[in-house]
């Protein structure tokens, strides 16, 4: 069945999600959510991304809506905690909202923060967690080589999971990792394959231990799990900060991997204040199942005419991007 730009316009539904606490610079989340043959999707790239990357989320969406997804090998997936570059003393209060979560990502290296706010950071995280928790860094890029390889120094004695995104390009994550490798704390790649234009260079250069991958920004379950495949190293399913559809569609890809060994960066609906369903993580985990947004909480969080005329025309463009690549049809 192919889809049709009318298709998408029909069920198209534009949502605002307040936060309860800026995060990636953003305190409310917009996205753009209509209904296809097999149930919700989602397309909601960042509103500074471009037309031409924008297309491939909306190729996701579309494969999400429109598509038999992969079969699934489990029916939960277990997630992490996300902690925001806050203050330490609201640590606890921030992990508090993640149920039964043993493992947590700490945001850092945060424009007008200094790597001493990141060390009280994590050293609370630490502290609430205890030694059985398991801690992660992302630093989204922000580093040179010769101060991730500081910030590492740092960071060390509070135990890193792994270490996501400390440099920005591919040269400089082979560098840092040969560099700290004595450390045994793997180096992991995320904005280095979801927008990159090519995602397996990663894995060709031996920058990177594991792979952050996202659904949306890689185009979809299918188009992931095939990356994956080819890269040949573990992967962590992560979260672009989406509603509860968009995250069903990333547990769908968690829950077709043939190996999970890490848990995955899916927990992040305890970010939002309000959502269209509920996807919050109980025990821990989140559901497989594929979710559908309540009537009530589509109108209740509703963006405004402005706002909706915004994503319409950008849902438009996309599919014009989409078709002109010949893919728009699925």
């Amino acid at each position: 069945m192919n889809a049709t730009l009318a298709d998408l316009l029909e069920s198209a539904r534009v949502v605002a999600l307040p936060m309860h606490t800026r995060f990636r610079g953003v305190d409310t989340r917009e996205a753009l959510l209509f209904e296809g043959p097999e149930g919700w999707a989602e397309f909601s790239p960042f509103v500074e991304y471009a037309d031409a990357e924008a297309a491939t989320w909306l190729a996701a969406a579309i494969d999400f809506a429109w598509r038999p997804q992969p079969s699934p090998l489990r029916d939960s997936v277990r997630v992490n905690a996300t902690i925001p570059a806050v203050a330490a003393d609201r640590v606890p209060e921030v992990l508090a909202r993640f149920a039964g979560c043993r493992t947590a990502k700490v945001k850092v290296a945060e424009p007008g923060q200094t790597l001493a706010d990141d060390v009280v950071r994590v050293r609370a995280v630490r502290e609430a967690m205890g030694p059985e928790g398991r801690i992660r860094v992302d630093a989204n890029g922000a580093w040179n080589v010769d101060e991730a390889e500081h910030a590492v120094h740092a960071l060390n004695e509070y135990d890193l999971e792994y270490i996501e995104q400390p440099c920005a390009t591919v040269p400089e994550l082979a560098e840092l990792r040969q560099r700290v490798k004595y450390l045994g704390i793997p180096v992991a790649a995320d904005e280095s394959i979801r927008k990159s234009a090519d995602p397996l260079a990663v894995a060709r250069a031996g920058a990177a231990d594991l792979l952050i991958v996202k659904a949306q920004p890689l185009g979809g379950v299918t188009h992931s799990l095939q990356l994956i495949a080819a890269a040949g190293l573990p992967a962590v399913v992560s979260s672009a900060l989406d509603t509860a559809i968009g995250l069903s569609q990333g547990a769908a890809l968690a829950a077709a991997l043939p190996q999970l060994d890490h848990d995955c960066g899916l927990g992040t609906a305890s970010l939002f204040l309000d959502d269209v369903a509920d996807r919050r993580p109980q025990n821990g985990v989140i559901s497989a199942e594929r979710a559908t947004p309540d009537p009530a909480a589509l109108q209740r969080l509703a963006a405004d005419d402005d706002r909706r005329d915004w994503w319409l025309a950008r849902l438009e463009r996309s599919y014009r991007e989409l078709s002109e690549r010949g893919a728009a049809a699925v």
